[in-house]
């Protein structure tokens, strides 16, 4: 086996992205409620959640991504 002294590129982007707890979502949309932000999943509006264990959790680049759109179409 032969081992190279060549750097290991990691994209710490993915690596250590933060996730974004229910109650954390609905701080960041404003304070929506529990039912309004399930129909926004159901029809698509909002990205899908990660499930760890029994709990959803989002990706907090997604959905900033998501609310960046959303900005440039009001514009």
């Amino acid at each position: 086996m032969h081992f190279t002294d060549a750097p290991i590129e990691t994209d710490w982007s993915i690596v250590m992205q933060t996730y974004l707890t229910f109650t954390e979502l609905r701080s960041k949309l404003g304070g929506r409620s529990r039912s309004a932000i399930y129909l926004d999943l159901a029809n698509g509006r909002l990205p899908q959640p990660v499930k760890l264990g029994s709990r959803l959790y989002w990706p907090e680049g997604d959905i900033e991504d998501h609310l960046r759109t959303l900005q440039k179409r009001e514009m």
